[in-house]
């Protein structure tokens, strides 16, 4: 039997075909520690890595040696948020703000800090499925040590207004952090905004592999953010995160950032037309699009249809399209989509949710089979 066509790229993608090429030779033949200076297999293991760290820093301008290599976005996130707490601790700004539409990896970090005594301020989104940049300001206080705002969302795809809370922040000493798993080499202008100090991204979100992922910090005159590490050991990635880099992933992920500026314009296309032409198959189910469509990601498409259920969808659908519900790291649990609700969806309307996401290497799924399926569920 075939495999379905896959169309859940939000929760990973394929891996790009040049990023297994170079992973290959550092798998069977520079397989070096790039920790090692006393021989040349360790040279050559760092020089990999340095060229992966030049790659992974141009897709947002920041520079080379503000690239920390971490396992994803999960420890990026939780090195962003937690990597501060002792510096809000001693300058007593003990109050954080964020979105109650961010994925899990910022959601439970935020919990951790409340429990040590800091104040967390969650701000709704609209029905568009955005937050406000005026609502994310008018949450700053005096004692603010961090903002920390998606880029876009995973379940729904819609674009945050990045750049509008970075110049509402503006003289503010609130640091200001960036979820980018979604949108890291997908929407380049949007990350290069000069007041976000710690962007987050994973690797495998942009067709690297899993297991790999970076913060990228930005300097406020010539200084970093002041994190302290929350792994240590051997004091790799600058003392911030200890820990024998996996060198094979690593320039898996600097070829993937390089193809991913290389190629954005043509991916872009290939995406726009995708999503054209599922909505164009999918109207006379008259879908109800979950987000402003104005501002959706490109290979995002969060709908449901009236009185079919989610969860029924998958299985109709399982030998022609590989579809979800919802984030991949929640997708184990029952309830209601806690972004869906947010945006004022009703626990039934959120249970009928379907997310499809695809890339520029999707193939086209057998549209008349998908909408004969969903409909037969009605």
């Amino acid at each position: 039997m075939s495999q379905p066509v896959y169309l859940d790229c939000n929760a990973t993608a394929p891996l790009e075909p040049s990023a297994r090429e170079v992973m290959l030779a550092y798998f069977d033949e520079e397989y070096g520690n790039a920790g090692s200076r006393t021989h040349v297999y360790g040279a050559a293991a760092k020089r990999g890595v340095e060229t992966a760290r030049q790659h992974v820093a141009a897709v947002t301008g920041v520079e080379p040696a503000d690239v920390v290599f971490t396992s994803g976005a999960t420890e990026s996130d939780n090195l962003a948020l937690l990597g501060l707490a002792d510096h809000g601790v001693e300058t007593g700004r003990r109050h954080v703000v964020s979105t109650r539409i961010e994925h899990k990896a910022v959601l439970e970090p935020l919990e951790e800090l409340e429990r040590r005594g800091f104040e967390v301020t969650l701000v709704a989104p609209t029905a568009s499925g955005a937050v406000e940049a005026e609502a994310i300001r008018a949450a700053v206080r005096d004692d603010t040590l961090l903002v920390s705002v998606m880029a876009a969302n995973n379940e729904t795809g819609v674009i945050q207004p990045i750049e509008a809370i970075a110049q509402a922040l503006g003289d503010h000493p609130a640091y200001f952090h960036v979820d980018a798993a979604q949108a890291y080499g997908k929407c380049l202008a949007l990350l290069r905004q000069e007041h976000i100090d710690l962007t987050s991204v994973s690797a495998h979100k942009v067709y690297g592999p899993k297991g790999v992922g970076a913060l990228l910090l930005r300097r406020r005159r010539y200084r970093r953010p002041p994190l302290v590490p929350l792994i240590r050991g051997g004091g790799q990635e600058r003392g911030l995160r200890s820990g024998t880099l996996p060198v094979p992933l690593v320039v898996g992920f600097g070829e993937a950032a390089r193809t991913a500026l290389a190629d954005h314009e043509e991916r872009r296309r290939r995406c726009v037309e995708f999503r054209a032409e599922a909505l164009r198959n999918l109207a006379p189910l008259s879908p109800r699009l979950n987000g402003d469509p104005d501002r959706v990601l490109p290979h995002t498409l969060s709908f449901a249809i009236p009185g079919i259920d989610s969860e029924a969808a998958i299985v109709a659908l399982k030998n022609l399209a590989a579809v979800s519900n919802g984030s991949a790291c929640t997708s184990a649990s029952y309830e209601p989509s806690h972004v869906l609700l947010a945006m004022g969806l009703s626990e039934k309307e959120a249970t009928e949710t379907i997310r499809m996401s695809w890339c520029h290497m999707t193939p086209t799924p057998d549209w008349q089979s998908v909408v004969g399926r969903l409909r037969s569920l009605i």
